[in-house]
C-alpha cells in the first residue's frame, strides 16, 4: 500500500482539506468564531478549531493516502508560552509527508510575518541539519484570490522562497545544494470559499483530480526517495518526532521573553560601555601597566559592583530568567575586561616579590648564615608575602585561581637557589682546589727535583695530609647546603680527585723535561765536590769514579720521575733500569736491547711494577742513551783539563838537567858574583819576560796545539810589548817630590808596585786559564773536534 502524507498550515486548512481529500476533520463555526465546542467523534475538543496533529484517511483517492492536518500557526490559544510546538511540528510534516499544502491568504503574498517566512526559514534550516535530502512537493494554495493574475503572483512567492532558501544557514555538506534537491514548489490559487462557493467547489475538484496517481512519473509525489512502507510508518514517525524533540533549535522563546532578552541586552551593553569608559577604571588599567596599584582588589571591586548594580535597577522589570542570564553575560564580558589587569597586577605582584628575595636571600648569605636555613626561611617569608598581596588583589565577584603564578613564582625562587647554590658551590671548590694546588704544586715540584729513595712516600705523605686538611674544611662548608650524601660525597671524591690531578700533573711537566733535570744534576755532581765548591781538575781526581756517581744520580732521577707511586707498595723500578743501562761489574754502560732477556722490552710499567706509567721503559732507554751522548763531552773535557793541569805542574827540568847546568854553568855563575849588576839586568829581563808570558797567556795559547800558538802568539806579541813599554814610560814621567833623599825608595816602591800590579795581572791571568780548565766541559764542541 502507498502511503503519501499531505499537511495544511495557518487558517482556514480545515475546510479545504474535507471539500479536496473528503475527510471529516473539525471546521470553525463563521458565525461563533473560534471559542465554541464542537462535538466529533465523541471527543470534546475546546476552544482551538484544531490542536496538535490529526490523521485521516483520503476517501476515493489511489493509492492510499493519509492526510494530516496541523493546529494553524496564527491561533493564540497556545499564546507566547510555547512557539516551538509549532515549528516542531511543520519540521515533522516536512520529514514524513510527499506533499505539503501550505495554505496562504492571497493578500499576504509579499509580507515577512503573514507569509510565515520566520517559521520556514527555521523549518528549512533545520530539516537540512536533522535529515538526508528527501525531495517533497510544497504546494502553496493561495486563498481568496483576487484580480491579481496568478502568473504575477507565483514568481513574488517563488522568488521569497528562493530568498527564504538563500538566506538559510547550511551545513557544509549543503553549501551549494540547491532549492530544487529539497523541494518541488507548486502554486495554486482558489476563491474565496463564503464569497464564491460554487467557483471555489469548482477549483478544489480540478485540484483534486491532480492527487491522483500521485505517485507515477510526473505526478505530484513522483520522487519517492527514502519512502518507508506502510508497516513501518509508525515507528518512522515516532523517531522522526523524537529527534526533532530533541533539537533545541525549535525551542523559540515567548514574546515577553524576547522583549526582556533585547532590553536586558541593551541595558547590559551600556552598562559595558559605561564601565569601558569609567575614568577610574581607565586610570586604574593605565597605572596597571607600569606598576603595582596598592588596593587594587577593593577599587576593582567597587567599580564593577557599581556597575552591576545599576544593570540590576534598571533591568529589574523584566523576566527574571533572563534578566538573570544578561546580567551573568555582563558580569562575564566585564571580567574578561579586567582580566588583563588583573594578571598585570599578579605579574607586578611575582615580580616584586621575586626581586625581594633575591635580595634577602643575597643579604642573608652575606651575613653568615647558613645556605640551607637561608633559602627556607627567605622561602617562607617572601612565599606569604606573595599570598596576601594576591588576596588584596583578588576581586570579589571574580573567583580567578592565582596558583598557577604562585607556582611559576616558586619555581623562579626554586631555580636562583638553585643557581646561587651552583654559584657558590662552584666557588667553594675552586677555592678549596686552588688551596690544594698552592700546597701541593711546590712542594712536590722540589722533591722531584732532588729525587731520591723518599721522594714518593714524602709525596705521598703530603698528598694524604692536604688531602685530608681540605676535605675537613670542606665538608665543613658543605654540611649548610643540606645536600643528600650521595651528592656530598661526590663532591669530596671530585676534590680528593683533584689533589691527585695536582700531584700526577706536576709529575707529568717533570717527566717532560726529565733530560734537561738529569743533565743539570750530573753537571752539578760532576763539576762540584762534596762541599759544592767547583772542582779543580788538578790530575789526582778519579774522573770514572766521579762519572758514575753522577751518572747514577741521574739514573735515580729519571727512576724516580718515570713512574707514578701515590699508592703504597714496593716496585724494583730503580732496579729495573740499573741492570738493563748500567753494568755493575764493570761500571761502565752496556746495551742490553740485542738480547732476548731485555727488562725493558715491556710498554709500561704496570706490567713489572705497582705504578702509573709517565715515561715507558722504552722511552727510558732511549732517554738514556741521549744522555750519555750529551754528558761525553763533559767527561772528556774534564779528562783533558786533567791532563793540562798535569802538564802545567811539572815546570822543571829533569834532575840530571839540573847538575848539567850547575856543572857547565859554574864560569858564568861566578862571573855574576863578581859582576852584580848582571843580577840585575838579569832580574829585570825575568820580570819582563814573566809580564810578556802573563799578558800573552803562552800556556794557554799552547794547549790548543804548537801550530795554533805560534800563530796566536805572533799576532799578540808586538802589541804586548808596545803596552808594557807605555806602561814604563808612564811610570817614568811622573813629578818628582821635594825630598830628594826618598827618590830611590819611591822608585824602588814604585817598580816593586808595577812588580806588583803584574803578579796581579798574571795572577788574574793564571786564574783565567783554571777558570778555563775547570769548566772545560762547558766548551763549545769545536774545540773538542779541534783536540781531535
Amino acid at each position: 500500500m502507498a502511503l503519501m502524507m499531505t499537511f495544511m498550515i495557518l487558517t482556514g486548512k480545515s475546510t479545504l482539506l474535507n471539500h479536496l481529500f473528503g475527510t471529516n476533520f473539525r471546521e470553525m463555526d463563521a458565525f461563533k468564531g473560534r471559542h465554541v465546542l464542537v462535538e466529533l467523534s465523541c471527543q470534546i475538543i475546546l476552544s482551538q478549531t484544531t490542536k496538535g496533529i490529526w490523521m485521516a484517511h483520503c476517501a476515493g483517492i489511489e493509492p492510499c493516502t493519509l492526510v494530516m492536518d496541523l493546529e494553524g500557526t496564527d491561533g493564540r490559544e497556545r499564546g507566547e508560552d510555547d512557539t516551538a510546538f509549532e515549528k516542531q511540528s511543520a519540521l515533522f510534516a516536512l520529514a514524513v509527508s510527499d506533499i505539503v499544502l501550505i495554505n496562504m491568504w492571497c493578500h499576504d503574498i509579499g509580507r515577512e510575518q503573514a507569509a510565515n517566512k520566520p517559521l520556514l526559514k527555521t523549518v528549512f534550516q533545520v530539516m537540512m541539519r536533522l535529515f538526508s535530502p528527501r525531495k517533497t512537493t510544497l504546494m502553496f494554495v493561495i486563498r481568496d484570490k483576487t484580480r491579481t493574475p496568478l502568473e504575477n503572483l507565483e514568481p513574488v512567492l517563488r522568488e521569497d522562497i528562493q530568498k527564504i532558501w538563500d538566506s538559510v544557514p547550511k551545513p557544509k555538506a549543503h553549501k551549494e545544494t540547491p532549492l530544487s534537491e529539497f523541494f518541488n514548489v507548486e502554486v495554486v490559487a482558489l476563491s474565496s470559499y463564503e464569497e464564491k462557493e460554487e467557483q471555489f467547489k469548482e477549483q478544489v475538484a480540478s485540484l483534486r483530480q491532480r492527487f491522483f496517481h500521485s505517485i507515477a512519473p510526473g505526478g505530484l509525489a513522483g520522487d519517492r526517495r527514502g519512502v518507508v512502507p506502510a508497516s513501518g510508518f509508525s515507528f518512522s514517525a515516532q523517531q522522526i518526532w523524537k529527534i526533532i524533540k530533541e533539537n533545541k533549535d525549535l525551542d523559540l522563546p515567548a514574546h515577553k521573553v524576547m522583549v526582556a532578552t533585547v532590553r536586558c541586552e541593551e541595558i547590559a551593553n551600556e552598562k559595558l560601555a559605561s564601565f569601558v569608559a569609567n575614568e577610574e577604571w581607565c586610570e586604574l588599567d593605565e597605572a596597571i601597566q607600569t606598576r603595582p596599584v596598592s588596593g587594587f582588589g577593593k577599587k576593582l571591586t567597587s567599580i564593577l559592583g557599581t556597575c552591576l548594580s545599576e544593570y540590576d535597577m534598571e533591568a529589574t522589570y523584566f523576566d527574571g530568567g533572563v534578566r538573570s542570564a544578561k546580567r551573568k553575560q555582563l558580569e562575564e564580558k566585564l571580567l574578561q575586561l579586567v582580566q588583563p589587569a588583573f594578571h598585570s597586577m599578579l605579574g607586578h605582584i611575582r615580580t616584586g616579590t621575586l626581586d625581594k628575595f633575591k635580595e634577602a636571600f643575597d643579604k642573608a648569605l652575606s651575613g653568615g648564615e647558613g645556605f640551607s636555613v637561608a633559602a627556607h626561611t627567605c622561602t617562607e617569608s617572601f612565599m606569604s608575602q606573595f599570598d596576601e598581596a594576591c588576596s588584596d588583589a583578588s576581586i570579589q565577584q571574580a573567583h580567578w585561581d592565582s596558583s598557577k603564578v604562585r607556582e611559576k613564582l616558586q619555581r623562579d625562587i626554586d631555580a636562583h637557589v638553585a643557581a646561587v647554590r651552583g654559584a657558590k658551590l662552584s666557588e667553594l671548590t675552586t677555592l678549596y682546589e686552588k688551596k690544594l694546588n698552592e700546597a701541593l704544586s711546590g712542594p712536590v715540584e722540589a722533591l722531584l727535583d732532588g729525587a731520591g729513595d723518599d721522594t714518593w712516600p714524602a709525596i705521598r705523605k703530603l698528598l694524604r695530609r692536604e688531602t685530608e686538611s681540605a676535605v675537613s674544611g670542606f665538608s665543613a662548608a658543605l654540611s649548610s647546603f643540606d645536600m643528600d650524601e650521595q651528592t656530598n660525597g661526590k663532591m669530596i671524591a671530585s676534590l680528593e680527585d683533584y689533589a691527585r690531578g695536582v700531584v700526577e700533573s706536576k709529575a707529568k711537566e717533570e717527566a717532560a723535561r726529565v733530560l734537561i733535570r738529569m743533565k743539570d744534576r750530573f753537571a752539578t755532581l760532576f763539576s762540584q765536590d762534596s762541599d759544592s765548591m767547583p772542582r779543580v781538575w788538578t790530575g789526582k781526581e778519579d774522573i770514572r769514579a766521579i762519572t758514575k756517581m753522577a751518572r747514577s744520580a741521574s739514573l735515580k732521577l729519571l727512576s724516580v720521575i718515570a713512574a707514578i707511586r701515590l699508592d703504597d707498595g714496593a716496585d724494583n723500578i730503580e732496579k729495573t733500569l740499573a741492570v738493563a743501562l748500567v753494568d755493575i761489574r764493570s761500571g761502565a754502560t752496556t746495551n742490553k736491547s740485542s738480547t732476548s732477556d731485555d727488562p725493558l722490552a715491556s710498554s709500561t710499567w704496570e706490567e713489572v711494577s705497582p705504578s702509573k706509567t709517565l715515561i715507558t721503559p722504552v722511552q727510558c732507554k732511549s732517554l738514556w742513551r741521549q744522555f750519555k751522548m750529551e754528558t761525553e763531552y763533559t767527561v772528556t773535557q774534564a779528562i783533558a783539563a786533567q791532563e793540562a793541569s798535569k802538564r802545567n805542574n811539572n815546570w822543571l827540568p829533569p834532575p840530571w838537567a839540573i847538575v848539567a847546568l850547575v856543572v857547565l854553568g859554574f864560569n858564568e855563575f861566578m862571573t855574576l858574583l863578581r859582576n852584580p849588576l848582571y843580577l840585575g839586568v838579569i832580574f829585570v829581563a825575568f820580570l819582563l819576560v814573566k809580564a810578556l808570558w802573563v799578558q800573552l797567556d803562552i800556556s794557554g795559547e799552547f794547549r790548543n796545539g804548537a801550530l795554533p800558538g805560534l800563530l796566536a802568539l805572533s799576532t799578540k806579541f808586538l802589541p804586548t810589548v808596545m803596552n808594557l813599554l807605555r806602561k814604563l814610560a808612564e811610570e817614568g814621567q811622573k813629578p818628582a817630590t821635594t825630598e830628594p833623599q826618598r827618590n830611590h825608595p819611591l822608585a824602588a816602591r814604585g817598580f816593586q808596585s808595577g812588580v806588583t800590579n803584574n803578579s796581579g795581572f798574571s795572577s788574574t791571568g793564571s786564574s783565567d786559564v783554571t777558570s778555563s780548565e775547570n769548566s772545560s766541559e762547558y766548551s763549545s764542541p769545536s774545540i773538542h773536534e779541534k783536540r781531535k
